[in-house]
This record gives structure tokens, C-alpha cells and sequence, in this order.
């Protein structure tokens, strides 16, 4: 049920002859904040009034004059300055309810112009472990596909992996000089996994030693111009400029020894290793020598082509064990492998056409409004991310024919984004939506990154594990039913990698947020835990009233709203369709959240306040709570749904 779409529709008839734009001045129309302004208010008078120069309560007056609302609302009202305040009334509520209640999709309409989206989410780096930065980008993007595909439009997922870069060119160099066989042949993943993180420690070693001299430098003269700014202030003490300043001086020396002190960490922990600090001098510059392995797999050198080979299979599986577990699918991963052969003719066309040029013995596009160019090919002949990321539009162009593209990619890649996307409508794909949906970074209880304590960034596996371990210390807690051992263990199953979605959804996707499992699992709160309880909750009610729930048993549910409690959650029961639409207005998935955290606590309040299974409440009105009830649990299911996240029947 829309029913922000059905009141628009209505004043937007109202208003036509009236003003210019109707339909600008009746999207002002939104839910209100407070009941006692009624169901939904129109703030739009006082526009109208300003455009027509005419007192906003009289263009109120006459605005409700020419409504025809009547079928939907017993009260509609001025009140200050001209706000409409709009109450539905019980009867459509009800209708609406039965209507909803009757059939499998609560309701909920497909598309009328359905559109394809191609979605670009999760897109690790297959050649090392996933880790708790990529949990962000796979369970938003999964949510939205989610959600597009319910609401009737055609989604491509396409998880664009990285099996082609440096990663591959490190794994090859560390398995060429540094490989265990027998620890290849027993776990070849584990095995490439530790190759890759012994080169990186290497090259981290190296570029440490050869940036301290000049970050020592760079301290040196920051703590100059600290000592000058406290020279200055102390001679004019009330001067707000040179107060601001020098505190800008402070946070400059203390983010230099910050950074001084990683690059020492770094050099430490080589040097005080014997073996690790022989393999770093036996091979120096070595991020070079990583690069010419790289190339020669570009190249088709027939030995790293065929370590790549070996190994690309043993990495896939890898990360799909992962996205099995967190239930999480594709309809396509073309990788950057699949576009290789591709690249050179993106760069031909471009220059062709004039829009690369030759500048310093790389190939770059120039674009008005940004002071680097895209760079397409460097120097050597080695192309780039930005390459790629033009010639997978081309493809996607010419086989999906898209109406939006949507990148799920973290906040730090936005540059890039609007670079490729100039480009893009440069080439002539301006019809095509290009949507860079941005998102925060996971954050420790410190308020950095989110990482062990020995630094490095936390393995999603573990995470999972970790999670699930947390939701059976709860679920062991919780209910009166009596569970098994085994449903004990599917259900932290269920509950943990709930939790662990439901935690990173929820947060608006461009804030950073703080990774707490224990807060993750709780059973209060807003946490999938809370609510997928509450949806244990409602099948529990029902199994005791021996009611076996479906569209079907519902059709002969007579709703009454005896209590305010009752009419609140109706109404909140008819938001969902909106809530979707809304969701994806600016593609953000925690609009959902917020919804069912709200119909979980409201669901709450109704079981406090209206006994349902209590011996003297009447057949006829224990039938409608049952209804509200069951209502209540399908919602919960089919929102919790789109978000990834499973639900059980007894928690």
C-alpha cells in the first residue's frame, strides 16, 4: 500500500489550475511526527501562498475545499499557519489490511515501469582472505538487489573481482621464492594467503626505511612552524587566528609522530626477525619486482599464466564458501581478467575520438572540473583500474542495456567515481543513472579501523564464527521453549550472521560505525536479534492458538481497532510498501531497518496493552489480534528478507 503516493495523487489533482507545478508542491506531504497532528500531514500552504501572494490559512481552506479525500480520511484539518493535517479513518484501514493480509506479497505492487539495474558490490581482491572491510559493500549491495528485484525490476549482480592485479603478481613472486609444498598441497588458500602477507610485510619494511628519513624531516619542520606560532601567540595572547592556528600546528607535529612511530613499528618488527629481515635483504625492491611479475602475467608469460591458473580456483572457492555462508549470490563475476583483452582497444577508441591524448608518455583523458587527468595507460603500457572500470562499462552497456549502474564501493574510491562517471556521459551514455553508493568505515572500540591487535585487519571468517558463537550464548538464555542442542545451533547460526548484517545496515551507509558483537547479539535493542525474536514471538502466539497462519486463514479475519495501540501498528503495518520505495530513493537499506525496529517495539507495546490468548477476551476480537499478530510476523519475515537476514521459529 502506498499511501504517500495515493494522498500526492489526490492534492495533486486538487492543486491542478491552481499553481504552476502541482506535483512539486504535493510531494511536501509526509508522515507526521506526532499523532496528535494526525495520521500524515501536507505542509505545502505556506509554498503556495508565497508563489500565489496570498495568507497561507486561506489557501489551506481552499485547498481542502477541492480535495477529494473523503474515501480515505474522517478528519482533515488546518491548523497554524495553514499545515493540513490528514487522519485516515478506521474503516479504510481496515479494508486496506484485509487487502494486504489476502495475499502472499503483503500487498506490495511490482514496478509499472520496471527498469535494469546492473549492481557492482562486493568485488574482493580474490588473491587474500576476506576480511571485515568487505562485509559493508557485500551486504548492502545484497540488500538493495534485494530490493529491487522484489519491487519487480530486473537486477544483474555482478561481484567485479580483483584476479588480475598486483595481488596476483605478489602471490606469484612470494610462491616462486618462498612457498612451503607441503603446506600448499594440505591447504593451498591458507598457504597463498601467508605468501601474500610475507611479501607485504617485506615491501611495508622497505618503503618504511626509505620514507623515515624524509617523514623525520617533514617532523622537523612542523615542529618549526609549532615553535613560530607559539612565539606569536605569546606576544599577542588574545589573537583568535593564532590561537586556531596553533592548534592546527599541534595536530600536525602529533599526526607526524603518529606516523613516525608506524613507520618504526614497521622497521622493528622486520629487524627484530631474523629470518623475515634476510628474505627482506635478499630481495630488495621488491614492490618492483612484484610489478614485473605482474606484467609478465599481462604479457602471457607461460609460467606465471599458468600459476594463475592454478591458483584462481582454489582462491574462488574460497571466498564462495564465504558468500554460501552468509547466503549471498551472483548472477555474474567477470573479473578484471575478463576485460584484459579489451583494454587496449577502450584506450584506441578514446584517443581516437579525441578524448585521450598522450601527455608524458601516458595516455590520459582530460576533463573539465578536475586538476588531474584520468590516467588510462601509464608510461610502461600497463593499464588501470580506470581502464578496466571504462571497459566493463562498455560491456555491461552492450549486453544488459541498463537503465542504472550502481557501484556499492567505499567513500575513499568517490574521486575515481566521478572521474569515470564524466567520462562515461562524455562517451555518450547519458541516459544510464551512474551511482556511486558510498559507504563508511568499520571501526574498533578505539575509533580506528577495525583490526586485531597485532594490527592486522580481522578475517570475516572469524567474524562469522565469532558472531554465531555469541548468538548461542544468548539463545541458550533465552525463550521458554524447550530447544535441542542441534536447533540451539541453528539458530546462533541464523541469529549470528544476522546480526552481523543487520549491525553494518542499519547505520546509515556513509557514517563510519563501531563494531560491537556483544551489542551485535542482544536481545534489546535495535539488533536483528530483537527483532527476529519478536518474529519467534508472533509464531509462537499463533502455534498456541493452534492457528496455522497463511494468506488464506487470514481472508476470514474480521480486524477491529478497539485500542489506540491497535490503530498505531495498523497504520505502521500499511508503511511498508512506502518504507521499500523509500529505501531506494537514495539507496539506503537502514530506512528498512528503521521500520521494522519500530514495528518490532510497537508489536512490544500492542502484546503489553491487548491480551490475545487471555481468557476473557472475546472470540471475535482475539480473532483480530491474531490477525494483527500474524501480520506483524509476515512483515517482520519478508523486511528482514530483503535485508539477507533469516528468521526462526522459536528463539
Amino acid at each position: 500500500m502506498r499511501i504517500l503516493e495515493l494522498f500526492r495523487n489526490r492534492f495533486q489533482t486538487a492543486l491542478d489550475g491552481l499553481v504552476a507545478d502541482p506535483l512539486s508542491h504535493a510531494e511536501r506531504i509526509a508522515v507526521s511526527k506526532e499523532i496528535k497532528h494526525g495520521d500524515y500531514q501536507a505542509n505545502l500552504a505556506m509554498g503556495i501562498a508565497k508563489e500565489l501572494q496570498r495568507d497561507s490559512l486561506a489557501v489551506a481552506n481552499d485547498l481542502i475545499a477541492r480535495l477529494q479525500i473523503q474515501d480515505i480520511c474522517d478528519g482533515v484539518e488546518v491548523a497554524g499557519r495553514g499545515f493540513i493535517n490528514l487522519r485516515i479513518s478506521d474503516r479504510w484501514i481496515v479494508e486496506q489490511l484485509r487487502s494486504i493480509g489476502s495475499e502472499t506479497r503483503l500487498g506490495i505492487a511490482e514496478a509499472g515501469k520496471p527498469k535494469t539495474y546492473v549492481i557492482d558490490y562486493s568485488s574482493p581482491n580474490v588473491a587474500k582472505p576476506m576480511h571485515v572491510g568487505h562485509i559493508r559493500s557485500t551486504v548492502i549491495g545484497d540488500a538493495i538487489a534485494k530490493t529491487l528485484r522484489f519491487l519487480g525490476h530486473r537486477v544483474i549482480s555482478d561481484n567485479h573481482l580483483g584476479d588480475w592485479g598486483t595481488q596476483f603478481g605478489m602471490v606469484i613472486y612470494g610462491y616462486k621464492h618462498f612457498r612451503m609444498d607441503e603446506a600448499f598441497q594440505a591447504s593451498p588458500v591458507e598457504e597463498l594467503s601467508r605468501l601474500y602477507r610475507v611479501i607485504q610485510q617485506i615491501i611495508g619494511y622497505q618503503d618504511a626505511v626509505a620514507d623515515l628519513p624524509l617523514k623525520q624531516q617533514e617532523l622537523e619542520l612542523k615542529k618549526s612552524y609549532l615553535k613560530a606560532a607559539q612565539s606569536a601567540l605569546a606576544q599577542s595572547p588574545d589573537d583568535k587566528k593564532l590561537a586556531k592556528s596553533l592548534k592546527g600546528n599541534e595536530r600536525s607535529v602529533e599526526e607526524a609522530i603518529q606516523k613516525l612511530d608506524e613507520l618504526r613499528g614497521k622497521i622493528d618488527t622486520v629487524e627484530l626477525d631474523p629470518i623475515v629481515k634476510s628474505r627482506a635483504d635478499a630481495h630488495p625492491n621488491l614492490s618492483q619486482r612484484v610489478l614485473a611479475e605482474t606484467a609478465k602475467l599481462h604479457e602471457g608469460d607461460a609460467e606465471n599464466r599458468r600459476l594463475w591458473t592454478e591458483f584462481l580456483p582454489h582462491c574462488k572457492e574460497e571466498i564462495h564458501r564465504v558468500y554460501k555462508r552468509l547466503n549471498v549470490h551472483f548472477d555474474h563475476e567477470f573479473g578484471e581478467s575478463f576485460y584484459h583483452e579489451l583494454l587496449a582497444g577502450v584506450v584506441d577508441k578514446l584517443k581516437a575520438n579525441g578524448m585521450a591524448a598522450d601527455s608524458e608518455g601516458a595516455v590520459c583523458v582530460f576533463l573539465d572540473g578536475f586538476e588531474a587527468p584520468m590516467i588510462i595507460r601509464k608510461q610502461d603500457g600497463a593499464f588501470l583500474y580506470a581502464t578496466t572500470d571504462l571497459a566493463t562499462v562498455d560491456y555491461r552497456m552492450e549486453h544488459f542495456k541498463p537503465d542504472a549502474i550502481l557501484y556499492v564501493v567505499d567513500h575513499r574510491q568517490s574521486e575515481h567515481f566521478n572521474k569515470l562517471f564524466a567520462v562515461v556521459r562524455k562517451i555518450g551514455f547519458g541516459q544510464t543513472e551512474l551511482c556511486h553508493v558510498s559507504f563508511g568505515t568499520v571501526l574498533g572500540k578505539d575509533g580506528k579501523p577495525f583490526k586485531t591487535r597485532s594490527g592486522t585487519v580481522i578475517g570475516l571468517d572469524y567474524l562469522l564464527d565469532e558472531a554465531v558463537q555469541r548468538a548461542h550464548a544468548v539463545v541458550c538464555k533465552a525463550g521458554n521453549e524447550q530447544l535441542s542442542d542441534q536447533e540451539k545451533l541453528e539458530i546462533a547460526e541464523v541469529v549470528g550472521l544476522g546480526a552481523i548484517k543487520y549491525a553494518d545496515l542499519m547505520h546509515n551507509r556513509t557514517s563510519d560505525y563501531e563494531f560491537d558483537l556483544e551489542k551485535m547479539v542482544q536481545l534489546e535493542g535495535n539488533t536483528s536479534t530483537y527483532i527476529q525474536y519478536s518474529y519467534a514471538r508472533t509464531r509462537s502466539i499463533l502455534r498456541k492458538a493452534e492457528v496455522v497462519p497463511s494468506s488464506d486463514w487470514f481472508s476470514g479475519v474480521e480486524i477491529q481497532l478497539s485500542q489506540p495501540i491497535e490503530r498505531e501498528l495498523a497504520i505502521h503495518l500499511l508503511r511498508f510498501e512506502d518504507t521499500l520505495n523509500q529505501s531506494l530513493d537514495e539507496y539506503f537499506p537502514s530506512v528498512i531497518t528503521v521500520y521494522l525496529y519500530e514495528l518490532a517495539k510497537l508489536f512490544a507495546s500492542f502484546y503489553d496493552q491487548c491480551p490475545v490468548l487471555h481468557d476473557s477476551t472475546s472470540p471475535q476480537l482475539k480473532q483480530s489480534r491474531l490477525g494483527l499478530v500474524y501480520l506483524v510476523g509476515e512483515t517482520i519475515r519478508q523486511g528482514l528478507d530483503l535485508l539477507g537476514i533469516e528468521v526462526v521459529e522459536r528463539m
